[in-house]
């Protein structure tokens, strides 16, 4: 099974997306509709302070009536956050991923942040490689 080194080498490492716990709620919303994603990290002189995902703004925002114009990032974001780094597998991040039901894994190294996987990202390289296999045995099965 692949590792998570092996997904971030396929155009997602170092590309991050992150705000500052003191920046507004509605700043980073908006920087996720820009980049259609739905979590960005939350970075404090330049290490992982927490994840605001859209699902953080629903229930610690929306839900107890805090407007995204006038909260801070580090009043709804998740301060507990789970890391991987590139040794990983793909089965190791869904694990954890279906363990503690999030959808979003940090990639860290000696501190440093290299990048994000998802959920996504992690069925679409179940299913490569799934297929990979498959067209294996079928030209192994037909000889070609």
């Amino acid at each position: 099974m692949a590792t998570v080194g092996q997904l971030l080498s396929k155009n997602k490492e170092g590309v991050i997306h992150a705000v500052s716990p003191d920046q507004l709620v509605i700043e980073a919303l908006e920087r996720m509709a820009k980049h259609n994603i739905g979590v960005v990290l939350v970075m404090e002189l330049g290490h992982l302070a927490g994840i605001f995902s859209e699902r953080d703004y629903a229930r610690k925002g929306v839900i107890q009536g805090r407007h995204a114009a006038s909260t801070a990032v580090k009043e709804v974001m998740t301060a507990k956050v789970y890391t991987v780094t590139r040794q990983h597998s793909i089965k190791e991040c869904m694990e954890l991923m279906s363990q503690h039901k999030f959808r979003h894994l940090p990639v860290v190294e000696d501190h440093v942040v290299l990048g994000v996987v998802s959920v996504g990202d992690i069925v679409t390289s179940i299913i490569n490689e799934q297929s990979d296999h498959i067209q294996y045995l079928e030209k192994y099965i037909s000889g070609t």
